[in-house]
């Protein structure tokens, strides 16, 4: 009896391919859900069409709230560096996400004019801000996800924020969510009870095709699940949608984690070397790569690409 059960478990070894271990391996990965956190750019202290301030910002929150979702905030102090902007940075410290560093005025590196010592600059005026916040985080994200223009100024900076304490708020899902909320507030502005269903709907299909695709990617690039950062704005969209989209997530198999889980990932030790320099982390290691040209465009994601789509669909 011993002797059959020893053959039996050595066929069935040489059926898995003659490494069962190997084989449970890929079974694991190819089973394993892919991850998702939220993060957030800029912040405004603007009123929404049927919405005050405090009520769409209190949305956000609501809605990670309700999903048990803890973000980072990539906040730019210049707008925010008034009354209404520390009730926002308050309300977000207080609900417990992180507040990390966009810079104090939003500049873009990748423009000539914008030189490398006044970039330190912005990291420093804005951090000399944020620190205050009990639940201050050491992350830096760039404006328009653009690391700089030069090798020399790609460089500087990123010695910069080493001998700062700072490390980088890579994004690894783009997308437009900020171009779809400009035309969700100009269609408010001129119709407040209009039918904004097709809005949340675009929204939810931009946001989960743009997470499909950088996946993908990444599922090529590392031959795992990796944490993934997405990138959503501080505005109207998120408000009215998250929690769609959330529920979007869930319904396809995705886990919600985290944010500051998610950067735990060592995808986001990575450092590319392409120059210009940015977009999403995962377009940056699969640019560096060379074998993706033809699915890459640039830049990564832009409103022009939705422009047509969302006329057609008189949105």
């Amino acid at each position: 009896m011993t002797k059959t059960i020893l053959f039996l478990c050595v066929i069935i070894a040489l059926n898995l391919g003659g490494n069962p271990k190997k084989n449970l391996s890929e079974r694991e990965s190819s089973s394993a859900k892919p991850k998702v956190s939220f993060t957030f750019d800029d912040g405004s202290t603007r009123d929404m069409p049927n919405h005050t301030l405090e009520e769409w910002n209190e949305m956000i929150l609501a809605n990670l709230r309700k999903h048990d979702a803890k973000a980072v905030f990539f906040a730019n102090v210049g707008p925010l560096n008034n009354e209404k902007g520390r009730y926002v940075l308050s309300s977000w410290d207080r609900a417990g996400h992180k507040i990390a560093n966009h810079t104090f005025s939003h500049p873009r590196f990748s423009d000539p004019k914008t030189t490398l010592e006044m970039f330190k600059m912005e990291l420093l005026r804005n951090d000399s801000v944020i620190r205050a916040y009990p639940n201050f985080y050491q992350y830096f994200r760039f404006p328009y996800l653009k690391e700089g223009e030069t090798k020399e100024k790609v460089e500087g900076f990123r010695a910069f924020m080493k001998e700062k304490g700072y490390k980088n708020g890579h994004v690894t899902i783009d997308a437009s969510d900020w171009y779809i909320a400009s035309r969700l507030v100009e269609r408010l502005k001129e119709n407040p009870n209009a039918d904004i269903s097709g809005f949340r709907d675009f929204y939810i299909e931009h946001m989960y095709d743009r997470a499909v695709f950088y996946d993908g990617l990444a599922d090529e690039l590392t031959g795992r699940k990796i944490n993934h950062t997405i990138l959503l704005h501080h505005n109207l969209a998120a408000a009215m949608f998250l929690d769609d989209l959330i529920v979007h997530f869930k319904e396809k198999g995705w886990e919600i984690i985290d944010a500051e889980v998610a950067f735990k990932d060592p995808i986001f030790g990575e450092v590319a070397t392409v120059i210009p320099a940015g977009e999403s982390l995962i377009w940056a290691l699969a640019k560096q790569s060379g074998k993706y040209d033809k699915d890459l465009r640039y830049p990564a994601e832009n409103g022009d690409y939705l422009k047509a789509k969302m006329d057609s669909l008189g949105l």
